[in-house]
């Protein structure tokens, strides 16, 4: 890091000054957020940040100008924050950033239109990431990590600045998204509830007046949550949304799209195509998706297995699991049509044993008692038409439509 004169330092933080003051007289909002773009660690903002740790006197300059004054609750706290970014002191960046963040929201409230929300929108960006960063600084140090619950504390407060009428509101799905990611980061997805109320009830709100961007990140993580709730239908909707207003060209977002929809629609008897998890390197899936093809319940388990930190990290472990008794049903299924062709006249009465035996040869070694209690959730889930005979141990099948199709609904709870 090499500090500039003492000239070169007061020159810098003096055009930094004239282009805050200069963005908001013209209104100028992607000069304005570009100012506050720490994460981007552009060569100016690094430049003036050590223009700032050199010449140590920054407040001097604010307070010596009527032009610069009248922002200098703002711009104090900013520099601070700036001269600790730099210096890689995160918490106290933080800290500082939080303060300049309150301040710049007092201001935006006395604004009458909404040309600031684009630097509004960096705050609520910068503020989480540097928080998560913080966090990172506090956990490495032995201490709690705190900040990021703070960042959604301070975007609450965003919301509510945002939530009313006039055209500021249409920064409200913005803010919303930024606290959907720290809440699932924190593992208090809990908290979206009241967010989700705010927007999909409240009557000033028109969901399609938001930027596209917003919506497919909003159907995103309310998708998700779906998941969680297990909620399939929701979730296939809110998802399918997401992934028919991604813009194409941003695959990272599209495959974070499908790893959740996938699973969605594989409950829901919906099988993807090869070819698309080829494309988006969702491969993972593919032993699951043969083994609903195959009925081939050891496969699955395998699949299960082999990628479960995977799932589990990405909480669809459990949804995938239950995909068990689609796979039995696709087994059952082949027994069917194999019967079938030796002797048609005795299709629809499937024996246990046979199951048994069929079982044995994928390795999934189970006694006639574990079948027939399988074979009873089938007929109750309605993944099987038919009835139980106890005494012959025979499963009688319909003999119209034995195995209802799910045509894009979930498997009876």
């Amino acid at each position: 890091m090499a500090y500039p004169s003492m000239g070169e330092a007061h020159r810098r933080i003096t055009d930094y000054l004239n282009k805050f003051c200069d963005a908001v007289s013209y209104q100028d909002v992607a000069s304005l957020a570009q100012l506050f773009s720490f994460s981007s660690n552009s060569p100016s903002l690094l430049s003036l940040a050590d223009a700032l740790n050199f010449f140590q006197d920054a407040n001097r300059l604010i307070r010596q100008s009527d032009k610069f004054s009248q922002f200098g609750e703002i711009l104090a706290p900013l520099f601070r924050s700036l001269q600790s970014y730099r210096l890689g002191n995160l918490v106290e960046a933080y800290h500082a950033f939080e303060k300049f963040a309150n301040a710049f929201i007092q201001e935006f409230r006395n604004w009458e239109s909404a040309w600031a929300l684009e630097a509004l929108y960096v705050i609520a960006y910068e503020i989480r990431v540097l928080a998560e960063r913080a966090d990172r600084e506090l956990s490495s140090n032995g201490k709690s990590p705190e900040k990021l619950k703070g960042a959604g504390s301070f975007l609450m407060k965003v919301f509510g600045v945002l939530a009313g009428k006039g055209p500021k509101r249409v920064g409200a799905l913005y803010v919303t998204c930024q606290l959907f990611k720290i809440y699932f980061k924190l593992g208090t997805v809990h908290l979206c509830r009241s967010v989700i109320r705010s927007i999909e009830t409240a009557r000033i709100f028109d969901f399609e007046e938001f930027p596209r961007r917003d919506k497919v990140t909003y159907m995103y993580y309310t998708g998700r949550l779906e998941v969680f709730n297990e909620n399939f239908p929701a979730a296939g909707h809110k998802l399918s949304y997401a992934l028919t207003h991604c813009n194409p060209l941003r695959e990272a977002n599209i495959r974070m799209i499908l790893k959740y929809l996938i699973p969605v629609k594989l409950s829901l008897g919906i099988l993807p195509k090869t070819c698309l998890l080829e494309k988006y390197n969702l491969l993972e899936y593919n032993d699951v998706v043969q083994a609903l093809k195959r009925g081939d319940l050891r496969l699955l388990r395998h699949a299960l297995q082999e990628h479960e930190d995977q799932f589990l990290r990405s909480g669809v472990y459990l949804v995938l699991e239950k995909l068990e008794l689609q796979v039995y049903q696709r087994l059952v299924k082949k027994i069917y049509f194999i019967q079938k062709q030796k002797d048609p006249s005795k299709a629809h009465q499937l024996k246990l044993e046979v199951i048994v035996k069929a079982l044995k040869w994928l390795e999934m070694d189970m006694d006639l008692d574990e079948v027939e209690c399988i074979m009873t959730i089938l007929i109750y889930k309605n993944l099987v038409k038919g009835y139980f005979a106890h005494k012959s141990k025979v499963v009688v099948l319909s003999k119209q439509d034995p195995f209802p199709k799910l045509n894009g609904k979930p498997v009876n709870s």
